[in-house]
């Protein structure tokens, strides 16, 4: 299926999504399509924050003094690059907070698998589920969406933000008044295939790094028809590309490609998979139960 309002039904109104992710730059880097495509037809689209990216690696060299430093001096820096983002995008802000000491969100970026970050008492993956899922259904209450999306069980590539961010959101869907549907991010592999193909004769030389057809793909990626609900506007990869170069401690962007710190460089190809989850177990509706 085409977008992610298929089968929803909505009368009187413009169609509301909530798309929840763990840090800024996410919600452009994993579904920057779906909510420019959503936006331009009209419809109401919401993005929440769950943390500030204060463990985020930073590119730029006259920007280097932001990481690591003492009072999280990135994490206002990434608010306002999410700030800028989401205003090119078009969606709406929200934040879980406010934290303890009067900063703008309650939890903290935890950092990467075993990073000292997930020991910090605020970081995301220390929240209580409950409380965290409590928190997002705060939200949900609040916008009141037709449509929820955040990511897979795996929360992608296994960063445990974003596993949290995955579980935190299920609950608070799960538990919710009047449940929205809920998606998850998908990637058919055939897709990855030929995105690679494409950034083998496109992406310029140099520091990049462009994975090869054999090199191991993210956890998220499934087979094509696991994918059930596909947005395809290429038209709004302007957009989406707009929006990223407002995330520049995070993400470098090209023509068609960008790249994180790490230089892997990536396609934008103006589509994105989905499917639809349950939100008691976190796993594709299409999978049914054991």
């Amino acid at each position: 299926m085409t977008g992610l309002l298929d089968g929803v039904e909505v009368e009187g109104r413009a169609a509301r999504l909530l798309f929840v992710h763990a840090h800024p730059d996410d919600e452009t880097l994993a579904t920057g399509v779906a909510i420019a495509h959503h936006v331009a037809r009209g419809d109401d689209v919401h993005v929440l924050t769950c943390t500030l990216g204060e463990e985020g690696e930073v590119i730029p060299a006259a920007l280097a003094h932001l990481e690591g430093a003492e009072g999280d001096p990135l994490a206002g820096h990434r608010l306002e690059e999410l700030r800028g983002a989401l205003a090119v995008l078009g969606a709406t802000s929200h934040l879980l907070g406010p934290g303890p000491d009067g900063s703008p969100t309650r939890w903290r970026d935890s950092g990467m698998a075993g990073s000292p970050a997930s020991r910090h008492p605020r970081a995301w993956t220390r929240a209580d589920l409950a409380d965290a899922a409590a928190a997002v259904r705060g939200v949900i209450d609040e916008v009141a969406p037709d449509v929820v999306v955040t990511y897979d069980a795996t929360g992608g590539y296994g960063h445990p933000d974003h596993v949290r961010t995955h579980e935190a959101t299920c609950h608070a869907v799960a538990t919710a008044a009047a449940p929205p549907v809920l998606y998850g991010t998908l990637t058919p592999r055939s897709w990855v295939a030929e995105d690679r193909a494409w950034l083998a004769a496109n992406a310029p030389a140099g520091d990049l790094v462009v994975p090869g057809p054999d090199d191991p793909v993210a956890t998220s990626v499934v087979p094509d028809d696991a994918v059930t609900h596909r947005v395809v506007d290429p038209v709004v990869v302007a957009t989406q590309a707009e929006a990223l170069r407002h995330h520049g401690t995070q993400v470098v962007v090209g023509e068609g490609w960008y790249a994180l710190s790490n230089h892997v460089v990536s396609r934008l190809a103006g589509r994105e998979g989905y499917a639809r989850l349950d939100p008691s177990t976190g796993r594709p509706v299409s999978e049914g139960t054991p």
